[in-house]
């Protein structure tokens, strides 16, 4: 089949409706989307590109009235969407249209479950699958603008041109890989992730060097990271535009009882204007807390990471094993959580096919470990 990559702009709500008519009738569809947040916190989608094998579709979602039949198309399971790499793509299509597209075939993570390098990015994919280079021109352009250059419209276009191909060849090779499931199931994760985006409360756990609070300092550091991301959602702003990671954490540390303490913690200017009440609030009742959170992991011991070296080098033999990038099998943070737990268990992702690869094995060598330490 021959794909023609001229842009076809679409701006009318009728002619969108067609074309959803005629994509639900299809089995996949190529998705993506062009979106800016260098000043918000959520993505402020721009266009939606869709690719049907044949053709290039540009839909103008800031000029289209009626929205719905894309909805209806993205949460139509008898077609699968193709996407690369779909993270912020599936947030910016919920922010647009309240909706999550389902089934998704990532073909970031199928190339990295057939024994390509993980996180390829998606002209290097085209290029090692299908040898056709794409130009990467477009990339910080302002996609809020209109009318776009025609140069944005061929990079955006080219953005899913080539999906349903790399598609084919990525689908042949799960199949006789007999790793479809994998796919499956690790796609059915990004749909969760996306639908259920981390409670506010949970945010604190991020703030680099959190695990030195305990007590009424955690209790803070929780409460303001919670205002924060609620702030932040609310006024549509950057975290950090609106109240410096550092800061949380200074605050948190030492408690402030005053606008000197408060200064002395970052919180200075405008922002000690604005926030200078509502933070003080915060911390004098996270101080009255009787039920801070649990303290988070500290840094691993020595023997804590010589057994995390002995985890490691089991993943890199299973991965050469099985012909897999170790990025795709396990994450250091899984192994960390492994090492550090007195009676560890697989959990989150290695739970599924994970488990089934390198589960078994990881326990088996941090038992061994953990005799061998104690003799």
């Amino acid at each position: 089949m021959e794909i023609d990559t001229t842009p076809v702009w679409i701006d009318s709500s009728e002619r969108l409706a067609e074309l959803c008519v005629r994509w639900r009738g299809q089995n996949a569809v190529a998705l993506d989307t062009e979106f800016m947040r260098s000043r918000t916190f959520y993505p402020q989608p721009a266009l939606v590109q869709v690719g049907d094998g044949e053709h290039c579709y540009l839909i103008d979602n800031l000029a289209i009235d009626d929205l719905q039949p894309l909805r209806e198309l993205l949460l139509d399971t008898s077609v699968t969407k193709i996407m690369h790499s779909c993270s912020e793509d599936l947030e910016t299509l919920e922010r647009l249209l309240g909706a999550v597209p389902e089934p998704i075939f990532d073909t970031q993570i199928a190339a990295a479950l057939t024994g390509m390098k993980a996180g390829l990015g998606y002209a290097a994919t085209v290029s090692q699958l299908l040898n056709i280079e794409l130009p990467k021109s477009e990339t910080r352009s302002d996609w809020l603008q209109r009318p776009l250059s025609e140069a944005q419209k061929t990079y955006a276009a080219l953005d899913v041109a080539w999906l349903p191909l790399v598609y084919g060849v990525l689908l042949k090779r799960l199949r006789e890989q007999g790793r479809m499931d994998w796919l499956l199931e690790d796609c059915a994760a990004l749909v969760t992730a996306a639908r259920n985006p981390p409670p506010p409360e949970l945010y604190y756990q991020k703030v680099k060097g959190a695990w030195r609070l305990r007590g009424s300092q955690l209790s803070a550091l929780q409460d303001i990271c919670a205002w924060r991301e609620r702030e932040a959602r609310l006024q549509d702003l950057p975290r950090n535009h609106l109240l410096k990671e550092h800061v949380c954490l200074n605050l948190a540390q030492r408690l402030p009882g005053n606008t000197i303490g408060l200064t002395q913690a970052g919180l200075e200017g405008r922002a000690l204007r604005q926030l200078g009440d509502t933070l003080s609030q915060i911390i004098d009742r996270a101080a009255g807390r009787e039920d801070p959170p649990p303290a988070l992991s500290q840094p691993l011991s020595r023997s804590e990471g010589e057994h995390l070296k002995l985890l490691r080098q089991r993943v890199s033999e299973i991965a050469e094993e099985k012909s897999l990038p170790v990025e795709i099998l396990v994450r250091k943070k899984e192994l960390e959580q492994l090492v550090q737990s007195p009676q560890p268990e697989l959990q989150g992702r290695l739970r599924g096919w994970r488990g089934q690869v390198i589960g078994r094995a990881l326990l088996d060598t941090l038992h061994t470990a953990r005799e061998e330490a104690v003799k």
